[in-house]
């Protein structure tokens, strides 16, 4: 059933919420756009449980984003393909999927697939998300996911035990969330303990596919000097010379499959524990 004062409250709760994003520089003005997008579908059709954990996601990654910036800065700025602020495509790719599930759900019986691969997206997402901001601080040389050799910081593939930690954090705070909101959201119903570790093993098997996918087919270029780099072009605007991977195969594409995995794993263990 569509509810079309909801739509609205997610729109305009969008609008606040990602234009205080735009004010302090966690999202462009196409960013912005997406947030309105991806906001509105998700709380206007998933209801509260849902729009508050896509506001959990996106209010502790915009905190960690800016987490000692100057250090992040320094170490990998180069290695990533946009910056801090993201963009339109980068806001789709993040809550995209889920915001199309939270449509699927309402307009399809609310079924608990859905509901489970909401959760698995989610936490991969956020997952990711922390695993990037807070791994590039690691102490320790990051290594490639394929074949352990030591990388740079910021290198597409390498993982950090601080990484792979932060992204099971950041799934298992997703699971825990969207049990929360769900218990309080119809008190009096099963306790769907299942979201807890669905969000935990989703995000961190989503996450550690994004590393896969970012060791083996994401495009990687080199600057003159022979640094790798997401970046097509420098920031100069000097063209970069394609490396390895699949030329269409960028950032954004990479952070929207491995979610789908994500949402698998959570499906099978929503499954596991009976559905609902």
């Amino acid at each position: 059933m569509v509810d079309l004062m909801q739509i609205g409250l997610g729109f305009m709760l969008s609008v606040v919420i990602g234009g205080v994003a735009f004010a302090r520089r966690s999202l462009s003005e196409s960013g912005w756009l997406g947030a309105i997008v991806v906001g509105t579908l998700t709380f206007g059709f998933g209801g509260w449980p849902w729009g508050l954990t896509l506001i959990v996601f996106f209010v502790t990654s915009s905190i960690l984003s800016h987490y000692k910036e100057s250090i992040k800065e320094r170490r990998a700025a180069e290695k990533f393909s946009k910056g801090g602020r993201r963009d339109f495509f980068q806001t789709i790719a993040n809550g995209g999927l889920g915001a199309l599930c939270a449509v699927a759900y309402a307009l399809s019986g609310q079924p608990w697939w859905l509901l489970a691969a909401f959760v698995g997206l989610m936490a991969t997402v956020n997952a990711d998300t922390w695993a990037t901001e807070l791994g590039v601080l690691s102490p320790h040389q990051p290594r490639l996911i394929t074949t352990r050799r030591p990388v740079p910081p910021g290198t597409s593939g390498g993982v950090t035990a601080l990484g792979t930690s932060a992204a099971a954090a950041g799934g298992l705070l997703i699971g825990i969330a969207m049990f929360l909101f769900t218990t309080l959201a119809a008190p009096g119903t099963i306790w769907p303990w299942w979201m807890i570790p669905a969000g935990l093993l989703g995000g961190l098997g989503g996450a550690l596919f994004d590393s896969l996918l970012g060791a083996t087919v994401q495009a990687i270029y080199v600057y003159p000097d022979g640094r790798e780099t997401e970046r097509r072009v420098a920031r100069d605007g000097t063209p970069n010379r394609f490396l390895r991977g699949w030329r269409w195969m960028d950032n954004d594409l990479v952070n929207l499959i491995s979610s789908v995995g994500g949402a698998i794993i959570a499906i099978v263990i929503a499954a596991l524990a009976g559905g609902m």
